[in-house]
This record gives structure tokens, C-alpha cells and sequence, in this order.
């Protein structure tokens, strides 16, 4: 069992920034992915990025160059870090957790939602124009 607390969502300006942090506990296998989601009213979910066990990470072609996902094994965080927001990036923003079957690679975003094990309750992004 895996838990995933979100934090560090909020609003901001075009062009602003935030960073997203999420904790997790519980057992971690040796191979997994980590990713960040988000889903906008009337939209289906979407993979934002993706890390693996390696730190091999993935990203979306609509936040490549604009966000960055890492992980800090230390703390048992993964963070996602958002610059240049823009209006359609507003969305609730979920990370989860893919352990089982072992992964062989992670999902190309923004597809593998269905593939991830367990999800956080999800921070609120707003970014005004």
C-alpha cells in the first residue's frame, strides 16, 4: 500500500510559477513510477511528466521545457515544477504511483493513467490571465 498526499497547489498570474510537492509512505518496490496528472473540468485526465526508479523522466509535449518533475528519495517526495503557467494549464493536479507489475518503462504522458496504482486526493492549480 502506497499513500500520496499532494500539496502546493494554488493560483497564479500568466506567466507565474508554482511547484508542487507530493509525499508519499508506505512500501516503494525497487522498480515504479512516479507521475504527475491532471485533469480540467469536463476533460478527461492527462499525464503531466514521469519519473522511474532510475530517474529516467517523461513529459508531456504541452510542458516540455516549462516543467520539471524530480524526486527526493531522502524525503520520499516527488515535486513538480511549474514555470511560464499558462490559463489552460488550470486543473486539478494529482500524483500517483505505478509498482505493480513491475514497470519495464513508465507511460509516455499524457497517456498511462490507467496503469498507475495509487493516487492522491489532488491540489487545485489556477493560473489567470
Amino acid at each position: 500500500q502506497v499513500q500520496l498526499e499532494e500539496s502546493g497547489g494554488g493560483s497564479a498570474q500568466s506567466g507565474g510559477s508554482l511547484r508542487l510537492s507530493c509525499s508519499t509512505s508506505g512500501v516503494m518496490y525497487s522498480q515504479y513510477c512516479l507521475g504527475w496528472f491532471r485533469q480540467a473540468p469536463g476533460k478527461e485526465r492527462e499525464g503531466v511528466a514521469a519519473v522511474d526508479s532510475g530517474g529516467t523522466t517523461r513529459y508531456a509535449d504541452s510542458v516540455k521545457g516549462r516543467f520539471t518533475i524530480s524526486q527526493d528519495n531522502a524525503k520520499n517526495t516527488l515535486y513538480l515544477e511549474m514555470h511560464s503557467l499558462k490559463p489552460e494549464d488550470t486543473a486539478m493536479y494529482y500524483c500517483a504511483s505505478f509498482q505493480y507489475p513491475p514497470p519495464i518503462v513508465c507511460p509516455s504522458p499524457p497517456g498511462g493513467a490507467s496503469v498507475y496504482n495509487y493516487w492522491g486526493q489532488g491540489t487545485q492549480v489556477t493560473v489567470s490571465s
